[in-house]
């Protein structure tokens, strides 16, 4: 009994120090970007749900409000919990902040359309490589740290489609290392409400749906969603595309509208009627220079100064 008791001391004092020495070598990092009010809601309302398990034969209540009560639900619960965040606060975030779904890729889509889809490393399917605003290197793995509100969409069967998805609630930094890890709360883990972590370089780890816009696409014939309505009416305006083309589509006007502008040998720009980093860099000079000598854009400000 006594060499049982030591022991227990021992195994004791050990789970205060290593916890204490963990926590020293993690830091919290501080959000880029303010946190809205309704993240903060929404992981509140998500950390509530920790530790809900579903009931017989895979039955939850997230599934049961997205239709299918039976479903694998790891998108359910947090469409679940935005959509709790409009009921008590009044918001109107799903479909519109965060997306409704529940099948493979749609929620991926949904960020992409919205333009704000940031991927792990490689190209957008459909679209091409991306880069951080203010960069002029593509992003390549760990150059994005998520923020809180941020989805994380992995794969678990290829190297592309979408298999579950997570809600970020914080990153920390290993202060010895240097290396990031992504603390989440997900749905569907493997039965349970539950938080995790995964390294920022996870290779399962296919990319984010952001709270905020922080990246640019490389855009292509084809492409629709809300970053090609904006690079449409940049061309718009400095007369390069009619207005009724200003579609959200990327379409034959669109793709002439591009090599018109990569033709100009002041812009020295390869033509090829893609808006890759490039062509948007000149054209976002461009665009910004005439704003600033445009009166239209002049901002009036009252005084009350004789």
């Amino acid at each position: 009994m006594r060499i049982n008791r030591s022991l227990f001391v021992i195994l004791l004092i050990a789970s205060m120090i290593i916890p204490s020495a963990v926590r020293c070598e993690e830091k919290r990092i501080d959000p880029l970007w303010p946190v809205p009010d309704y993240v903060i809601h929404l992981l509140e309302i998500a950390s509530e749900e920790v530790g809900y398990t579903e009931k017989e034969h895979g039955w939850t209540k997230y599934g049961e409000w997205a239709g299918d009560p039976y479903c694998q639900w790891c998108a359910e619960f947090q469409c679940w919990c935005v959509d709790q965040v409009d009921r008590r606060f009044g918001t109107s975030l799903l479909n519109e902040v965060y997306p409704r779904y529940s099948g493979t890729n749609t929620g991926r889509n949904w960020f992409i359309s919205a333009g704000r889809y940031v991927i792990r490393k490689g190209r957008v399917d459909g679209w091409g490589y991306e880069w951080l605003k203010g960069n002029t290197s593509f992003i390549s793995s760990g150059d994005y740290i998520p923020q809180p509100g941020d989805w994380v969409f992995f794969t678990w069967t290829s190297d592309t489609d979408t298999d579950h998805v997570a809600l970020v609630e914080y990153c920390t930094v290993n202060t010895e290392d240097g290396s990031v890890r992504i603390h989440v709360i997900e749905g569907n883990k493997p039965s349970s409400v539950a938080r995790d972590e995964y390294d920022l370089n996870y290779s399962r780890i296919l990319g984010y749906g952001t709270v905020h816009d922080v990246a640019d696409i490389t855009m292509q014939h084809g492409c629709k969603g809300r970053k090609v309505k904006e690079l449409q009416e940049k061309l718009a305006y400095l007369g390069l595309l009619a207005d009724e083309h200003i579609t959200g589509t990327f379409g034959t006007a669109t793709a002439e509208a591009i090599r018109l502008f990569q033709q100009d040998p002041e812009n020295h720009l390869k033509v090829s009627g893609i808006a890759n980093i490039s062509t948007q860099q000149r054209l976002n000079e461009l665009y910004e220079a005439k704003r600033d000598m445009d009166p239209n854009t002049w901002q009036v400000i009252d005084s009350d100064d004789d």
